[in-house]
């Protein structure tokens, strides 16, 4: 697999996120991402792993318990037109409730994970 990882992008009141991702051809291959994401002890402990992606033109999200976080990358993933790619923002929580700013935080690491790798 070949998983890109930005750790520590964002904190907010002991939350702390990061961003990952990689091509991925069908769900079986965003699962695989998944899974190698989740093999580092750190990433096994946090709280989300939100994801979403377009593959072979479907649209396909996760939300893992943080209500509404998959529709929002996959809307920014359809309108930077990226295809057979998956993208998982990856939530610590720190014990106090964000409220609508966790929303502005998971687009804040999906436009970092875009910038960073060119997308």
């Amino acid at each position: 697999m070949s998983l890109t990882v930005f750790d520590k992008i964002i904190s907010d009141r002991g939350s702390r996120y990061a961003v990952s991702g990689g091509p991925a051809r069908d769900r079986a291959g965003a699962e695989a991402l998944l899974a190698e994401l989740r093999q580092n002890k750190r990433f096994a402990r946090a709280t989300h792993h939100s994801w979403a992606a377009i593959l072979s033109g479907e649209p396909v999200k996760d939300d893992d318990g943080e209500s509404g976080a998959g529709q929002i990358i996959l809307q920014m993933l359809e309108r930077a037109e990226l295809t057979d790619h998956v993208v998982i923002v990856t939530r610590w929580y720190g014990g106090k409730q964000l409220g609508g700013d966790r929303f502005r935080h998971v687009v804040d690491a999906v436009r970092h994970y875009l910038a960073a790798t060119g997308r």
